[in-house]
């Protein structure tokens, strides 16, 4: 295969034409397949205006647009919640100050041996915990697979019923095609034999009358 860059540049050599930079276009992308932010970055309107257009956006996404289009940076994980700080320098001497830092301090120390309490105890119960929901998952796989069997019977027993069924109906049509057939070849035999019989009586009505016309002939002779 000819690579189309040499093959559109000749082209164009030939005819003496400049070459398009088509490839300025391809980076782009056609107008199908631009995104959104690109296409609010072409027009006139601010992206927020393109991006809150859907009405099934939250209030999250909502303000999570507003941030994109304002170009202010993500926001971090806060990790002040786990932080001790002791007081500032101008509150070295307030006892208020130093109240809550120790009582900010107890509630860290608690959260951290509440949380080991929770691995102390799901390391004690915890393989037993999944082991039972193991368990559970098993018995209903079980319950499905017998199900879906019970399924699966029903569905044969009833394949076989329709099947029986037709066989039977078939077998019933068959007879009943066949005593249409003789009942036509009947009605055949039974027509041809009336036009038999009635020419047969045209016959005889034509010699009776030739025999009346011969008759009276001869009378009047």
């Amino acid at each position: 295969m000819r690579c189309p860059t040499s093959t559109r540049a000749m082209r164009h050599r030939a005819s003496g034409r400049r070459p398009r930079r088509w490839w300025r276009r391809r980076r782009g992308g056609t107008g199908r397949r631009r995104t959104t932010s690109a296409t609010c970055r072409r027009t006139t309107t601010a992206p927020s205006s393109c991006l809150t257009a859907a009405s099934s956006q939250t209030e999250i996404m909502r303000n999570e647009f507003e941030r994109l289009a304002a170009r202010q940076p993500l926001e971090l994980l806060s990790m002040k919640r786990y932080e001790l700080p002791a007081p500032s320098s101008g509150q070295k001497n307030d006892i208020t100050a130093w109240q809550e830092c120790v009582n900010n301090s107890m509630a860290q120390l608690e959260h951290q041996a509440v949380r080991i309490e929770n691995l102390e105890l799901m390391s004690q119960h915890g393989c037993n915990a999944w082991k039972v929901y193991n368990e559970h998952l098993v018995h209903m796989i079980e319950q499905a697979q017998k199900e879906l069997q019970k399924l699966r019977k029903n569905i044969q027993d009833l394949n076989w019923q329709r099947k029986n069924m037709q066989l039977t109906a078939g077998a019933k049509l068959r007879e009943m095609e066949s005593t249409w057939v003789s009942l036509v070849s009947k009605n055949y035999e039974i027509e041809r034999t009336i036009v038999q019989l009635e020419n047969e009586i045209s016959q005889i009505k034509q010699q009776h009358g030739e025999a009346n016309k011969e008759n009276i002939q001869q009378d009047f002779q």
